[in-house]
């Protein structure tokens, strides 16, 4: 890696896409083009839906760039005033999501009149009358190319709208024409269709549809001003119409595009529901699709002839923990563009900046990794605070424990909080049941649930988590932070034999060459007889227990094999006894420890920590005591 790039240049770039822009990286190859992507430029579809950090803004800001989009294009994204503007407007005689739907028809009539009064003459060469009428529309209403922006001009509207619109230029006297309508809303509505008609007029008089590519309107950032209110929803809802409105009205002459937030499309209830099912699209990422992603940013900085293998070989370390490095990053970040950069990121300066090296290592990528969890557990928080605002209080439900819960146990630890929460956010009592808490964080990321032989997480599958489904696990992204990086929270089990020969100084002997059992090497036999006991009843449980918690009880059993196997090559400097009673004492705690961590006998782990227990006493009545004791078997 000497002649090439070196870890200083490497970096995937920023969180947010509007920064990206300015620092160039998008533009240099650091967008990966996707479905989402296609269907927006082909104009497919009119919907983009995803998660927070999905990519919804860097296709926007794609296709604001110079040849994203080959016509004309626009850019709405509220600020507070604008969302305030809308979220207040109302019409009598019209329910809030009609309402809110004329106040977005508003914005794309005067936008597209906009364009239209420059793009006549630049694009066509003449200004038929009709797009002088739309200028002088403009002129009246106070919605020149240089007026004021668009919290401003969403009051005048408004006002407009519940009142009257200049409609003049258009031959219409409101006070006159318009002033028999039965109410505010149908004046208001009357009042827009003048407009519409005459945006309509002058795109067919310049014959756009079928001279230039559209104009492209696009909607961005809505989540900066919603909230789980219903005038929030109604200002969505009323979006989403104003565009299917739109989209029939003018043709081929606009695109609209939307980029919606996934939790608050989800959120949205409404008769046309329906209707939309053909528009929308929601980004998917995969993680091959991740590291395509990360190659392309990679090339962005760190040079275009970068290949996958030297990113992965002389920048990262070829495996992390056993496991290929890239299938560790991606598989321990939500599957989106902006947790992958983050975490990316996080690796390169965590060796580079804090560490001075040249190559991330693996302590590098797990010290990363540590700190990662850590800020994605505080997100996840961020990002649903209007929808979930409780969500923080219920990871403590699955702190210090195992990654691995059932649904029974998952509903001991609720019950025993209930009364808290209820108490904290009694208007979301109705959601704060166990079926709920289950839903909503499986709807988030935060868990996922056992279908067959493989765990599936929102947006593997269309599937909510059913009744029947009991066995749930904690993504990887929040272990560490959680504390919970093993299956089934069981204490380790520490070697005895190595501890024992290094505290007397004893070497040990070859093994013995005869072939007469004595008794000790009889009690090892038997301790080793006890583990494949153990092995034997975990492996009956395979079907209805986790493979987590079956490979994780394997494990630290396989421990306490090892340790016999190496005991029953020399017992000379061992106390037999003694090892049989410490190892019964950690299978008793073990098997307390399978039934106390999430697992419950429909899981088959009472099988498993009944057998532990039995071994167990088996144990202690062959040592002839119990642990602790005498070495009589009192205590058994």
């Amino acid at each position: 890696m000497a002649d090439g790039p070196v870890l200083a240049d490497l970096h995937f770039g920023r969180e947010d896409a509007e920064r990206d822009v300015k620092d160039g990286l998008l533009l240099r190859g650091g967008f990966l083009p996707n479905a989402a992507y296609r269907a927006s430029v082909s104009g497919r579809k009119m919907l983009i839906i995803g998660r927070k950090g999905s990519g919804k803004s860097a296709i926007c800001m794609q296709l604001m760039a110079a040849g994203g989009h080959n016509g004309a294009k626009a850019l709405v994204s509220p600020d507070e005033a604008a969302g305030e503007e809308i979220r207040r407007f109302e019409l009598q005689g019209l329910p809030g999501d009609s309402a809110k739907a004329l106040i977005w028809r508003y914005v794309f009539a005067v936008h597209a009149a906009r364009h239209l009064v420059t793009h006549a003459k630049n694009a066509h060469g003449r200004r038929p009358d009709s797009v002088k009428t739309l200028g002088r529309f403009l002129k009246q209403n106070g919605e020149s190319a240089d007026g004021a922006g668009l919290g401003d001009r969403l009051a005048q509207g408004a006002r407009g709208l519940q009142t009257s619109l200049s409609l003049e230029a258009f031959g219409v006297k409101a006070s006159v024409d318009l002033g028999q309508s039965p109410s505010e809303g149908a004046q208001a509505t009357r009042q827009l269709d003048v407009v519409e008609q005459g945006v309509a007029q002058a795109f067919a008089d310049l014959r756009c549809d079928t001279a230039h590519a559209p104009l492209l309107l696009m909607v961005d950032q809505l989540e900066q001003v919603w909230s789980a209110e219903p005038d929030s929803n109604s200002m969505v809802i009323g979006l989403l119409l104003a565009a299917k409105h739109a989209a029939s009205l003018y043709g081929r002459s606009i695109r609209l595009l939307l980029f919606l937030r996934a939790d608050i499309y989800d959120s949205l209830s409404f008769g046309e529901g329906d209707k939309f099912r053909g528009d929308e699209l929601r980004i998917v990422w995969t993680e091959q699709a991740l590291r395509d992603l990360a190659l392309a940013r990679a090339r962005a900085s760190a040079g275009a002839g970068l290949t996958a293998e030297q990113l992965w070989r002389d920048f990262f370390p070829e495996t992390v923990g056993g496991e290929e490095t890239a299938t560790f990053l991606f598989g321990r970040c939500l599957p989106r563009p902006r947790d992958a950069i983050q975490f990316l990121n996080l690796c390169q300066e965590t060796a580079w900046l804090i560490h001075g090296r040249e190559r991330i290592t693996e302590a590098d990528v797990l010290q990363a990794s540590r700190q990662f969890s850590s800020w994605k557990l505080k997100d996840l928080t961020l990002e649903y605070l209007v929808a979930h605002p409780f969500l923080k209080h219920l990871f403590p439900l699955f702190q210090n424990t195992g990654y691995v819960v059932t649904r029974a146990a998952l509903g001991s630890r609720f019950e025993a909080a209930a009364g808290t929460l209820h108490r904290l956010f009694p208007a979301y009592a109705d959601a704060l049941t166990l079926a709920g808490v289950i839903d909503i964080l499986y709807a988030v990321g935060f868990l996922g649930v056992r279908r067959g032989n493989d765990v599936v997480f929102a947006g593997d599958d269309d599937l909510p988590v059913q009744p029947h489904e009991t066995e749930f696990h904690v993504h990887r992204c929040f272990r560490e932070a959680l504390g919970a990086t093993s299956a089934i929270d069981i204490r380790r089990y520490e070697p005895l034999v190595a501890g024992a020969r290094i505290a007397s100084g004893s070497f040990g002997p070859a093994a013995s060459a005869t072939t007469a059992l004595n008794r000790d090497d009889r009690l090892v036999r038997e301790l080793i007889r006890s583990c494949h006991s153990v092995f034997s009843q975990v492996g009956r449980a395979v079907g209805p227990m986790s493979y987590e918690a079956r490979d994780e009880i394997f494990q630290q059993v396989t421990r306490v094999l090892d340790d016999a196997n190496r005991l029953a090559t020399d017992t000379s400097s061992v106390d037999v006894d003694d090892h049989l009673l410490v190892t019964a004492h950690y299978f008793t705690t073990l098997a307390a420890q399978v039934l106390a961590s999430g697992l419950d006998d429909t899981s088959g782990a009472g099988g498993v920590a009944h057998r532990i227990e039995e071994e167990a006493r088996r144990l202690r009545r062959l040592a002839g005591g119990s642990y602790g004791g005498s070495g009589n078997s009192s205590g058994t």
